[in-house]
């Protein structure tokens, strides 16, 4: 017996467990239960108990727990009992990918309380510091062609924008591709990464990764040089509690990955429908000139397709454009 199976127990019901069902569950004795319960509270988690009814918890734990998350996910979830939470990683994405080329199985779940080499698109770094965000990354091995993979990003902000508002009711935009925004800030970053069969050239695994900025204070993003850049949830009036923000976003994949590729009409829609790029001027780079025109439409393969004074029109399937 460890803290974890103990906390399974806790975590999984929100009323109250006596000793000796816990023991008996456990295989252990009261003792034995006591001794990970003092321990555990020693710790910060919020234990209450009663000599009469036995132990319960009485709130959210102060760090992230694999234990308690895949609590409150059902039980024939995707992501159930594949879910690690990691003290320091360096990126999510990273060690993930580790763990898919060793076979780690679809629905793997990493989460962190900080990341020390964050990464974003094109090589960026994205900043994570310890316990003011949501970082994670979860294992997909879609059985779908390359081409249909690669709208996995345009699919993934949709499912994160669902995520979040179904957390805390937060209204994200969708900045084409990967970026979400509140206010004029930015919330949240996506990062797809994958990995192709060497014989056949087709998908083999896809790392898709997160990071959303949760309690970051204006002065923690000065401090970061993101004055103007990023916003987090609780600048902009939102307090989720971190495992219920996972959850509902954890939630809004699975639905995502069940929906994968058929409803492919409904997510661009709803891509289109909450994209703050669309009707915009915007520049971006194109064989190393900088090029300025009014973003127009997002194709059926996620691209954005940009009109330019000059009569021609662009289609960007991948890189990034600056709103003006």
């Amino acid at each position: 017996m460890d803290q974890n199976s103990v906390l399974s127990l806790l975590a999984g019901d929100s009323g109250w467990r006596s000793g000796q069902e816990m023991s008996r569950a456990l295989g252990v004795t009261r003792a034995a239960v006591w001794k990970q319960i003092t321990q555990l509270r020693q710790a910060g988690w919020p234990i209450e108990s009663s000599t009469r009814l036995g132990y319960r918890l009485s709130g959210p734990p102060p760090c992230l727990s694999a234990s308690y998350l895949n609590a409150l996910l059902p039980p024939d979830s995707l992501f159930s009992g594949k879910i690690q939470a990691l003290a320091s990683v360096n990126s999510t994405n990273t060690r993930l990918k580790a763990l898919a080329a060793a076979g780690a199985p679809e629905g793997t779940v990493l989460l962190a309380e900080e990341q020390t080499a964050g990464r974003g698109t094109r090589g960026r770094s994205f900043s994570s510091p310890r316990g003011q965000g949501l970082y994670l990354s979860v294992l997909l091995r879609p059985k779908v062609s390359l081409e249909e993979v690669l709208t996995l990003t345009g699919w993934a902000a949709v499912a994160l924008r669902d995520g979040i508002q179904a957390a805390c009711g937060a209204s994200a935009g969708i900045k084409w591709l990967n970026d979400l925004y509140l206010g004029d800030g930015k919330l949240c970053g996506i990062l797809t990464e994958l990995s192709l069969l060497g014989e056949s050239g087709e998908p083999d695994y896809v790392v898709l990764g997160a990071g959303v900025n949760l309690t970051q204070s204006a002065s923690d993003f000065q401090a970061q040089g993101l004055s103007g850049i990023a916003t987090s949830l609780t600048r902009e009036g939102y307090t989720p509690e971190r495992h219920h923000l996972a959850a509902c976003v954890l939630a809004a994949l699975e639905d995502m990955i069940r929906a994968f590729p058929s409803a492919r009409e409904d997510y661009l829609a709803r891509y289109r429908a909450h994209c703050i790029t669309l009707g915009r001027q915007v520049s971006f780079l194109e064989n190393g000139q900088t090029l300025v025109g009014v973003a127009q439409d997002v194709t059926p393969r996620f691209a954005l397709s940009i009109h330019c004074p000059d009569g021609s029109t662009h289609t960007l399937s991948s890189g990034s454009v600056t709103m003006i």
